[in-house]
């Protein structure tokens, strides 16, 4: 692939018929993608987990308007550990630059200053992420197992989470609805 088919900053919107129950109706936030493989983060994958306790393993106070917020599922790979995907870039120790106004940040420090109250306006915390080897992504994508399209941070951080699979492929055009979960090839 050239640099410019690079899927950066993009979603992966999984085909109906994907069957994977690690990504069936997903949506994954492209973080990094090169010839070696990509990473993404599943935006879309709410667990039975808050900030709050998560914070509290980590003798981390919440405030009360923080610990309430949602964890994800980021993906099978590496479950115990954190990501928050944000905008906009912030200072803080881990972070990758995915876009000018969104990155992603593996460091306890942006846990602690959104547990404060002074982290960054919109963030999305999950555990572990989506990961491909070298050329899996575009046998994938070749494979028409995914729709791909430009990220927004709408669709990452304001729309309901049980509507972004079918927002994201809206900003495509595409009504997922309207598609067959049979797989084929002409």
């Amino acid at each position: 692939m050239a640099d410019t088919e690079f899927l950066i900053n993009h979603f992966l919107i999984a085909m109906p018929g994907l069957a994977d129950p690690n990504f069936f109706h997903t949506v994954t936030y492209i973080c990094e993608h090169d010839a070696d493989g990509a990473m993404g983060i599943v935006i879309n994958r709410p667990l039975d987990l808050s900030l709050g306790d998560i914070l509290s393993h980590m003798d981390i106070n919440a405030t009360p308007d923080t610990a309430p917020l949602p964890v994800f599922q980021g993906g099978p790979v590496q479950t115990e550990r954190g990501f928050v995907v944000h905008a906009p870039l912030g200072d803080w120790e881990a972070t990758l630059k995915v876009s000018e106004e969104i990155g992603v940040t593996a460091s306890q420090d942006v846990l602690a200053s959104i547990a404060a109250g002074k982290g960054p306006p919109r963030s999305l915390i999950a555990l572990g992420y989506a990961g491909w080897g070298a050329g899996q992504l575009e046998q994938e994508m070749a494979d028409n197992v995914w729709l791909s399209g430009p990220a927004t941070a709408e669709v990452l951080f304001d729309t309901p989470v049980e509507k972004r699979w079918e927002a994201a492929a809206g900003l495509l055009g595409v009504d997922l609805t309207l598609l067959s979960s049979d797989a084929g090839h002409a």
